[in-house]
């Protein structure tokens, strides 16, 4: 009985004409360099992240005139390898990027689900919650509560989650309300199917291809947010590796020893803006809508 409300357009050529697009397969190949480096970075990494060697430190990239082949992206302020740093420093900006975007979508999807399928004082409710939360700019909102709180991985992910789920609840919601008057699930109200059963085999499959678009979004803007209260010093503890760690204790060189603030910022900016590029990828290949032959 159940329907996919999703048409019929055969996904292998909308995936060959995404793999047509340079664009994507570039940001597709920056993904997965960020998720092997993530995944195998004690064995990738040429360096302990943590270990000091003062006899090394400020060195240059290893192309610039004083570098060290030893060290290919140079030394910090403590003689710290920078590749290595930065190789670690993927695993948290992952980790706390997908982490958050999961709590979120949960969140969000059980919230979208019930408003939109049961209507009333529910929806009411959740949407002027949700009115509530978007009146305040997230990253202040995490600011408030980590500092409320205090520092720590998971304090991070369950913040960033909590402060990002209204736009994967939205979503979800006005989705449910085109679908719920659909036939199919029209025919499973009308023999007496439970409105959690209907909700969990009929509505929720036609809405994960949206939740998996937002949540790509999400990934991005999470590992920006985990960035920022890092810089800030408000967010992973200065004992775990992060690229925003990393720009907090590279800005006082940036005149003379830019190396230890650029490459992490770097690192940063492609990592966020090729998971932007493949939510679009992700959204072109799950919405028939979207596919342009």
């Amino acid at each position: 009985m159940t329907a996919a409300v999703t048409a019929a357009v055969p996904v292998a050529p909308r995936v060959r004409a995404v793999l047509r697009n340079k664009l994507a397969v570039v940001a597709i190949a920056v993904l997965a360099a960020v998720l092997v480096a993530a995944v195998f970075a004690p064995v990738v990494a040429p360096y302990d992240p943590a270990a000091q060697d003062l006899l090394v430190r400020l060195r240059p990239p290893a192309w610039l005139a004083g570098g060290d082949a030893a060290h290919l992206l140079g030394t910090d302020q403590l003689g710290r390898d920078v590749l290595s740093r930065l190789i670690h420093g993927a695993r948290v900006s992952l980790l706390v990027g997908v982490s958050a975007a999961l709590l979120a979508g949960v969140i969000g999807a059980v919230v979208g689900l019930v408003t939109g399928y049961v209507g009333g004082w529910p929806d009411r409710l959740l949407m002027r919650l949700a009115d509530l939360q978007l009146a305040f700019p997230s990253i202040l909102l995490a600011l408030a509560i980590v500092g409320f709180l205090g520092s720590g991985l998971w304090y991070v992910i369950l913040v960033l989650g909590f402060t990002g789920w209204v736009s994967y609840a939205r979503v979800v919601r006005s989705e449910v309300l085109s679908l719920r008057s659909r036939d199919f699930v029209t025919e499973a109200r009308a023999i007496g199917v439970p409105g959690l059963v209907i909700m969990r085999r009929h509505l929720l499959p036609n809405v994960l291809a949206p939740l998996a678009t937002i949540g790509t979004l999400h990934v991005a803007a999470a590992i920006v947010a985990e960035a920022s209260l890092s810089y800030l010093g408000l967010g992973v503890p200065k004992s775990v590796v992060t690229w925003g760690g990393m720009l907090s204790d590279g800005q006082l060189y940036l005149g003379t020893s830019w190396w230890i603030a650029v490459f992490p910022g770097l690192a940063l900016m492609f990592t966020a803006l090729a998971v932007n590029l493949a939510g679009d990828v992700l959204r072109d290949v799950a919405d028939p809508k979207a596919y342009r032959s």
